[in-house]
């Protein structure tokens, strides 16, 4: 369609008589559209002192990944740690495994991963659609549940102290600029050595020598052994010296990560409930393949109901950007007004905005509580990894979320839930094949930051 000059004045016309937009074009163009539009009613509703819940499991002190994308790591081992708290008795929030540790294991991985896919796809040419995804993010930082399920059973975990955060752990932009540099050049060189017919696995395991160079020098080297010492609530010293990461996981962590399966809810044509899905090369870490089954939304939030009752956190991913009021710490789909504040409709529902790349699980965190009224969620505590503060300001109620049921159910993907929880038929579709969606699927962990 060409636009005239007569359609723009008849644009300009309807504009001129619209007196409500006149009034938000004062306020936005002064406050910016989400402060001009956020509801005050569901703040107060929202927030303290309303952040009081039915059933709470968790209060520990809240990480921060600070500007880093390892969300699904912090979720994880947030949900190990509540464990070893509780399991030695050590006072609630003196805590923490080190995100670190995994961090440096999850990046050789992938470097490993990448240059396996890069030989794989060596006869394809450099605008496959495949080839392009491949080198268009060779690092970055994200992952699922399995991802981190699959580096913990490997490389084991071990305290916070052991191998501490460092400016590059911390702030991961400069390291992923440094290795998809390198990795990229690596890329060229296997793909003609592939086309010439020459064997690349030494060539491979020299890449991925200098790959645990730079990984050195940016985050230290992982150590052996570590000596794992604490005082408990009773005021008790403990000492266990010279422990490797997997004697630390076998003695300490007392949950079985080979129990949790992913549970996702994505409506849509093409996602059936009741079957299991894989993702075509998100393999990143080969231990472990990645496998969601899809249920009902309903269904979902009563393994996730069932959980907190046995006094278990739930890790989740969802898209945590939608509808969130970060300093608040509130997340409700009635949050914001957009449809006043421009006089337009905004009607997409969860299936569409999954189908069209308007909503995609972009951030993992842990639900820590519910409030159930007359048998029904009302809303969830949120275990955030954002820190307490943001830009000097309070972050939520001391670094935790609440969110409305209702953005539960529109925004929350996945969930992370024991097999003993699963309703039979749901257990019973985990031994089916899998539907496998494409690499370029929104789901894709390797695709989000």
């Amino acid at each position: 369609m060409k636009l005239s000059k007569e359609q723009i004045k008849k644009m300009s016309e309807d504009y001129g008589k619209m007196c409500c937009q006149h009034v938000a074009q004062r306020s936005v163009t002064k406050n910016g559209i989400l402060e001009s539009a956020e509801s005050v009613e569901v703040l107060k509703r929202m927030s303290p002192p309303n952040f009081a819940f039915s059933i709470d499991v968790d209060d520990q002190a809240v990480a921060n990944q600070k500007m880093s994308g390892r969300c699904w790591m912090f979720a994880c081992l947030n949900v190990l740690r509540f464990h070893i708290e509780k399991d030695l008795d050590l006072p609630k929030g003196t805590f923490e495994l080190s995100q670190a540790y995994l961090a440096f294991y999850n990046k050789l991985e992938r470097a490993a991963w990448f240059l396996e896919h890069v030989v794989a796809t060596a006869d394809k040419p450099l605008d496959d659609r495949e080839v392009d995804w491949l080198i268009s993010t060779p690092m970055a930082d994200g992952g699922d549940w399995d991802m981190v399920a699959a580096l913990v059973k490997k490389y084991g975990v071990m305290p916070h102290e052991a191998m501490a955060e460092t400016h590059c752990t911390n702030d991961t932009a400069e390291v992923n600029t440094v290795l998809s540099h390198l990795l990229r050049q690596d890329a060229i060189k296997l793909r003609q050595m592939v086309n010439e017919v020459k064997d690349t696995e030494a060539t491979q395991l020299e890449m991925l020598n200098e790959v645990y160079r730079v990984l050195a020098v940016c985050f230290g080297e992982p150590p052996e052994t570590f000596d794992f010492t604490y005082v408990d609530s009773k005021g008790k010293y403990h000492a266990d010296l010279g422990i490797t990461p997997l004697e630390f996981l076998k003695k300490y962590v007392k949950v079985n990560l080979d129990d949790y399966v992913g549970v996702i809810n994505v409506p849509g044509e093409g996602n059936p409930y009741g079957h299991v899905f894989a993702i075509q090369d998100s393999d990143q870490i080969p231990e472990r393949r990645n496998l969601y089954v899809n249920v009902p939304m309903d269904e979902l939030k009563g393994y996730v109901i069932e959980s907190l009752k046995a006094g278990d956190p739930v890790w989740f991913g969802s898209d945590v950007l939608q509808w969130c009021d970060r300093n608040a710490g509130v997340m409700a789909h009635d949050l914001y007004d957009l449809e006043g504040l421009f006089g337009v409709k905004f009607d997409m529902d969860k299936a569409q905005r999954f189908a069209m790349h308007e909503s995609l699980p972009t951030h993992a965190m842990t639900v820590a509580g519910v409030d159930i009224k007359d048998g029904k969620p009302t809303k969830w505590k949120i275990e955030n990894s954002w820190g307490t503060e943001n830009g000097g300001k309070k972050t939520g109620n001391n670094g935790y979320f609440v969110c409305s049921d209702e953005w539960f159910d529109n925004f929350v993907y996945e969930v992370a839930i024991p097999k003993k929880l699963l309703k039979p038929e749901t257990l019973k579709a985990l031994d089916s094949e899998p539907i496998v969606w494409p690499f370029w699927n929104t789901f894709n962990p390797v695709s989000q930051l």
